[in-house]
């Protein structure tokens, strides 16, 4: 394994509801995928050149086009876009992104911009113990778009995607129906304290964003998957027998 992380990127989109807990768009990872197969997780992934070249001529951070590109190719669901693009325009970047057609031309064919402040930045997670892939990955925040997106997903790209609670995926990763790697249940039980993107968003301001590196404690005979406890988690250790890691 490469001592270097891969830089990468998270998107936490939240849609609130009339009543009850807003809802978060997940996906389900293929199961031929070398990292987290099978498992539900927030769109994302690496950044690559493309995406800091555009970020680059933007002014923006890289972070946030890669966000905004890979939500875009795993689910249709646009954020960060002015305007706003309607679904077939959405699905029509979906589709020219998979073809490998670069972020930047689609922007100037639909007359979009990116508008990266309204992603913020929720946490930075860089794993260690990782045993296949490591990556050190700025999760954003943002607001789902107006309107009754269904998020769209490519054979290969995703197995599947869904508007769900924060409460809804821990309690089937509690019964077995879900796998979940250790970032995702972590911060999913930090987004389930919340009833509102507004307060998501505050949640998300009110901490510093510093890598979380989760290391190995020993208690009673026990060993610990453990994180800081000062950065907006309400539970920071899990025991490492058992722990699925990706």
């Amino acid at each position: 394994m490469a001592d270097e992380a891969i830089p990468a990127a998270t998107l936490i989109m939240v849609r609130d509801r009339p009543a009850g807990p807003p809802e978060l768009l997940m996906v389900e990872r293929a199961e031929g995928m070398a990292f987290a197969a099978g498992a539900l997780v927030f769109p994302g992934g690496r950044i690559d050149a493309a995406d800091r070249a555009l970020a680059e001529k933007l002014g923006i951070d890289p972070h946030a086009v890669a966000a905004i590109r890979e939500t875009l190719e795993e689910t249709a669901v646009p954020v960060g876009l002015q305007p706003t693009p309607d679904v077939d325009a959405a699905h029509s970047l979906q589709r020219a992104l998979l073809a490998d057609r670069p972020l930047a031309a689609q922007l100037v064919e639909h007359g979009l911009t990116i508008d990266a402040d309204t992603l913020t930045p929720f946490a930075r997670w860089v794993p260690k113990f990782h045993a296949v892939r490591r990556f050190d990955t700025l999760f954003f925040v943002a607001r789902a778009p107006d309107g009754e997106w269904q998020p769209s997903v490519i054979e290969g790209e995703c197995a599947g995607a869904s508007w769900l609670t924060a409460t809804e995926v821990l309690d089937r990763d509690r019964r077995g129906e879900a796998r979940l790697i250790f970032p995702t249940r972590r911060t999913l039980e930090r987004l389930a304290q919340h009833g509102s993107f507004d307060e998501i968003h505050a949640d998300a301001r009110g901490y510093p964003i510093e890598p979380v590196s989760p290391w190995v404690e020993e208690r009673g005979g026990e060993r610990f998957i453990t994180i800081p406890s000062h950065l907006g988690f309400p539970v920071t250790e899990e025991r490492l027998d058992g722990l699925w890691r990706g």
